[in-house]
């Protein structure tokens, strides 16, 4: 079972954390990963990019001149792909671009990125961030006393409205609930830090 020091907001240490070896002791899948990451960008695009066919296009109806006689080819309307203003022909219409993705392989994904950050030295476990108020100013100290000033995802309870409010305004910070941790956030940092509540909460999901 793989253990972790838990710090203060002063960066001291307070106490050793054993973490569930079901959640952070596994050899990381890259394929679970990419699958899963590959899976979020797709579903963040917004696919709403659409053209008018030749039934969609206003305008139409009789055709620009007779069948016969005029010495010019046969028109039927003047909405026809090959007229200017005319309907767009095997153009993008809105869609969704989103990918199914097993609920294992989504589990095993944040296993795998969570086993990967900490075999990397990259995670940091906080007791917790005891702010009295929202204050940007004292979470980027606490930050600062953790050697968390490069690209950090940090991961708080769900319920803890301070920390949230204090931290989400740092530049080059990124603060998500511990229900909305996903596979993307946790390995798009430098440094990933996640408190105790948030720590159990994982847990109890992954383990």
């Amino acid at each position: 079972m793989a253990s972790i020091e838990v710090k203060d907001t002063s960066g001291n240490k307070v106490k050793d954390a054993e973490l569930a070896p079901a959640v952070f002791d596994v050899t990381p899948n890259m394929s679970a990963m990419h699958d899963v990451v590959r899976a979020q960008r797709a579903a963040w695009r917004g696919g709403n990019a659409n053209t008018l066919t030749r039934g969609k296009v206003s305008g139409g109806g009789k055709r620009p001149w007779r069948q016969k006689g005029t010495g010019r080819a046969r028109q039927g309307s003047n909405r026809a792909p090959q007229w200017i203003g005319g309907g767009v022909v095997f153009g993008p219409h809105t869609r969704s671009y989103a990918m199914k993705v097993p609920n294992k392989v989504v589990k095993l994904a944040m296993r795998s990125a969570l086993s990967a950050k900490l075999a990397d030295g990259e995670l940091v476990i906080v007791d917790a961030f005891d702010f009295e108020k929202p204050s940007t100013k004292q979470a980027a100290a606490a930050l600062a006393a953790l050697g968390c000033e490069m690209r950090t995802t940090v991961i708080v309870a769900d319920d803890d409205v301070n920390a949230y409010l204090s931290l989400r305004n740092l530049p080059r910070v990124n603060v998500i609930p511990a229900a909305e941790v996903n596979t993307y956030e946790v390995i798009d940092n430098k440094r990933l830090v996640i408190t105790m509540d948030a720590l159990a909460r994982i847990e109890e999901v992954l383990a």
